[in-house]
């Protein structure tokens, strides 16, 4: 007898790094991503969409993560054996746009860009492969007062996105300084390897503090799963210039601007460096900007190579714990910076640029955690279906609280009442509306406070008291339906 032959079943699950969202997740994105467009437009940027997919050669080689496959990137051969790869920012491909279009486009070019974009790298908390950015870039304006705008423009931003002016802090550097730092410890512009290793330690300081840099600044490192990252083979005291570099932040913005100049002014780039942050600093208190808000701070690097000049990078200034009430750490949640010779790459004449991104999936995630961001997105007021050949009325109340602006929608289900009632738990359901053949010979709907009742059932220990009140659930004239959902509405914000 022949064996029957197995039926291969996929394992149902999402690839790692990656994550599916639904329903409240993806409304507080979307009021997120509305809030911040806004800011940008008051600003003057206009919006603009471009593909997933660039071809690689376009996009550049610029990512931090050099050790994971295609250079941090997903690429894939198209038929005419053109390689092309997910974008890894919206930078990029705004570059590629505006060297395509360079004839037309007013300069400076300012527009925003929001969407989806993907990096192959080690994914961690709050760290995801495919995140969602939503930037806003100035092209064709010189430093520094295009760079002060994107500060002062991303602070109103972030707060716009819920976050008040307490909870975060944007931190500034200038990668002219960080040149002036690779002069005095004797690293040549030219010898890329070594200047990108140490480039790449100091912007994992964050995450592995002093120790780990001075690994990586030398011989190199482990990580906790074993794998090994070579280090930038400097010698000891060259190590000890780096981080007395890092560590070289003072109290105000001015003083760290002394400390800086007497650190790398004998260097050409340095001292320019110092002279736009200093710049920066004045137009900050010129604009009210405090510097509790605004710090110049030398151990901001930004990852991305294409930097060359302001970069600066929105830090939480609280903690966040995961679900263990482990401390989290998120990093940035924006960043952004000036990058003159992205367009060069394409015009071969320098196009001065700086721009600004907000990372909403990394912000919503840290925000989550935090527990801090206010109430999740309500689901929709769920209609009760008790009997089938009453649909067409129940479907009449849905379309009158959707008239009034109010979400609903009618169980479809085909289950009993208890079923209905556990779905409109699932939906996250403010209120529930019951009309059974009871309350329509009286002409009546019962409308049931599922927030209130909630509450209340975690107050009130004693049953007649229940019995008594029941606050949260109220029978009203069927005309009245609307009012009285909008009434319970109100007592749940």
């Amino acid at each position: 007898m022949a064996k029957s032959k197995k039926t291969f079943r996929p394992k149902a699950r999402a690839p790692r790094g990656f994550r599916d969202r639904y329903g409240a997740d993806l409304a507080a994105e979307r009021e997120m991503l509305a809030a911040i467009s806004a800011v940008y437009e008051r600003y003057g940027f206009d919006p603009l969409e471009t593909s997933a997919f660039e071809y690689t050669d376009a996009l550049g080689k610029f990512l931090p993560d050099v050790d994971r496959p295609n250079a941090g990137v997903f690429s894939v051969q198209d038929d005419d054996e053109q390689w092309m790869s997910l974008r890894y920012d919206l930078t990029a491909p705004l570059a590629r746009y505006v060297a395509e279009h360079y004839d037309a486009l007013p300069k400076p070019f300012r527009r925003y860009a929001m969407g989806p974009v993907w990096r192959n790298e080690k994914p961690g908390p709050g760290r995801f492969r495919q995140f969602t950015q939503i930037d806003a870039d100035t092209v064709g304006a010189p430093a520094p007062h295009a760079d002060v705008e994107c500060v002062v423009m991303l602070a109103e931003a972030i707060e716009a996105a819920g976050l008040g002016p307490d909870r975060f802090v944007i931190r500034i550097n200038d990668r002219n300084a960080l040149t002036g730092l690779l002069d005095v410890v004797g690293v040549a512009e030219e010898d890329a390897p070594k200047k990108l290793a140490i480039l790449r330690a100091l912007d994992k300081l964050d995450r592995l503090g002093a120790e780990g840099v001075r690994l990586l600044l030398g011989e190199g490192r482990k990580d906790e799963s074993g794998d090994y990252t070579k280090g930038a083979k400097l010698d000891a005291a060259s190590i000890d210039k780096v981080m007395a570099f890092t560590e070289a932040t003072a109290d105000t913005n001015a003083a760290t601007c002394d400390a800086l100049s007497g650190i790398v002014g004998g260097s050409a780039a340095g001292a320019r460096g110092v002279e736009t942050l200093a710049a920066m600093a004045a137009q900050f208190r010129a604009l009210g900007l405090e510097e509790s808000r605004a710090k110049i701070d030398l151990s901001v690097v930004r990852g991305l190579e294409y930097y060359t000049g302001p970069v600066f990078e929105a830090e939480l200034a609280f903690e966040t714990l995961d679900e263990e009430g482990r401390p989290v750490r998120f990093g940035s949640v924006a960043s952004g910076g000036r990058y003159d010779g992205l367009v060069e790459r394409f015009k071969g004449v320098e196009v001065p640029a700086v721009g600004v991104s907000v990372g909403v999936s990394r912000l919503r995630a840290a925000l989550e955690l935090s527990a801090k961001d206010g109430a999740s997105a309500s689901g929709p007021v769920v209609i009760l279906a008790l009997e089938a050949d009453r649909m067409s009325e129940y479907q009449a109340m849905a379309a009158e609280l959707r008239a009034a602006g109010v979400r609903a929608e009618v169980y479809l289900g085909g289950s009993g009442m208890r079923a209905q009632m556990k779905y409109a738990d699932k939906r996250a359901a403010p209120i529930a509306i019951i009309q059974g053949e009871d309350e329509r010979s009286k002409g009546e709907v019962t409308v049931k406070d599922l927030v209130l009742g909630s509450r209340l059932s975690k107050e009130i220990q004693d049953n007649a008291e229940w019995r008594e009140g029941q606050p949260a659930q109220v029978s009203v004239p069927r005309d009245r339906l609307v009012d009285a959902v909008n009434e319970a509405l109100l007592r749940s914000r």
